[in-house]
């Protein structure tokens, strides 16, 4: 794996609520703010942090579904929502399913390594509750082969295909264990989000997330074999925005390097969306991305203090677990049931809920992950800090589009 050819920082982070049901604001039947509305408030949220926005040279705006979910392509030539003196910069939309924000912050980091800017903002966006859920669902299937997968595909797509892995995990590692963890996961994101005000579920009061979480069952004839409704990330309306600088440009944006996180490795790893997972209890694809990213860095995975992980459903949490070498194969619902990824646990996750908790807006959701450990690492994350172990000072973030198909994984460190 190569290097980074030079030091490349990450400043000014912030993102929008998101929205969606369990927000007590949100009501379906109420007009809501559009695509132009989350990218001119994200946007704005990051270069309000700036003496002088007009040093940001490019950007990107990561988004998934934007044609069918509102009727809009050409996200790019929105930039200029965010500020004036964006009209005629160079700004292009990136799209990879579910994966959209995590290759907006990838794409711009190329683009300072390859100096052909020096500050890029690279934004993700998504606005879904435009349509009823069972044809977003069948909107999202298009992070699948639609081709090949969709005609006999359940009528809930991508939440079939993890209960399809929820069950797998089940029938070869066991039920109970298995259910356990994903309760557990469950239970974590609630209580994480709780410390988030602008996560989706907030708000939610329930005493005992994982009582409520284990007494729904799995009933194939509803929803999904061996997944809850519970078990699914939310449907969500939301953006987020970050700058990425050379040194140049960090000087120029009036930030010093103690602001900034700094990129010290990246993955980026593809597989072929028109075949299915070899074994479906393993993220191949997360873990090759992950590798790829800890052998940039010159790290291992006991070197990180902080991770932000695409959970899409809960089993995908215990399975990126394994993915990330913290617990063997067979042990990663065993490892969350013990605590360990919890706040206050050995390898902490997800601080302000993940996409379970926080929401999933899908092509904001790569940067949003970005955003938060960002915070951590910088001491910015108000309500939702942990103490992050002066050994272990690195976060870690993984950004997966559809059925582990494609993946952006980042190691930051807090900047000297």
């Amino acid at each position: 794996m190569k290097s980074l050819r030079k030091p490349v920082y990450l400043v000014c982070g912030d993102y929008t609520m998101s929205f969606g049901t369990g927000r007590k604001e949100f009501n379906p039947k109420k007009s809501r703010p559009g695509l132009e509305h989350y990218i001119a408030e994200a946007g704005q949220a990051v270069v309000g942090q700036l003496p002088d926005p007009t040093v940001v040279d490019e950007g990107y705006v990561g988004n998934f579904m934007a044609a069918r979910f509102n009727h809009q392509g050409h996200l790019g030539a929105m930039f200029a929502l965010v500020h004036p003196s964006f009209e005629y910069k160079p700004s292009t939309r990136v799209e990879g399913a579910c994966c959209s924000g995590g290759l907006s912050v990838a794409s711009a980091v190329k683009s300072v390594l390859a100096d052909a800017s020096d500050v890029v903002l690279a934004l993700g966006v998504e606005v879904q509750n435009t349509v009823k859920a069972i044809y977003g669902a069948d909107i999202l299937a298009g992070a699948g082969h639609y081709a090949g997968e969709r005609k006999n595909g359940h009528a809930y797509f991508f939440p079939a295909k993890f209960s399809d892995r929820a069950g797998a995990y089940k029938e070869r590692f066991g039920e109970k264990g298995t259910w356990e963890g994903m309760g557990r996961w469950y239970e974590q994101a609630i209580v994480n989000a709780r410390t988030n005000e602008k996560a989706q579920e907030f708000q939610n009061a329930d005493p005992d997330p994982f009582a409520t979480h284990q007494a729904m069952k799995p009933n194939g004839k509803s929803f999904c074999d061996h997944i809850n409704v519970l078990d699914c990330s939310k449907v969500s309306d939301g953006a987020a925005g970050i700058l990425v600088a050379s040194a140049v440009g960090l000087a120029r944006a009036g930030k010093t390097p103690s602001e900034a996180v700094q990129l010290v490795g990246i993955g980026h790893a593809v597989a072929d969306l028109t075949t299915a997972p070899q074994d479906l209890t393993k993220l191949t694809t997360s873990q090759r991305a992950v590798e790829q990213a800890l052998a940039m860095a010159g790290l291992t995975i006991k070197d990180i203090g902080v991770f932000d992980i695409h959970d899409c459903f809960t089993i995908t949490g215990i399975l990126t677990v394994e993915a990330l070498g913290l617990a063997p194969h067979g042990e990663g619902a065993a490892y969350v049931a013990a605590g360990k990824t919890r706040r206050d646990g050995p390898t902490p996750m997800n601080t302000t809920g993940g996409l379970v908790g926080w929401g999933h807006p899908t092509g904001a959701s790569g940067v949003r992950q970005i955003v938060d450990v960002y915070k951590q690492l910088t001491g910015k994350a108000g309500s939702s800090q942990i103490q992050i172990p002066a050994d272990r000072p690195y976060g870690l973030t993984i950004s997966m589009g559809g059925n582990d198909r494609t993946v952006v994984a980042c190691v930051l460190r807090r900047a000297a």
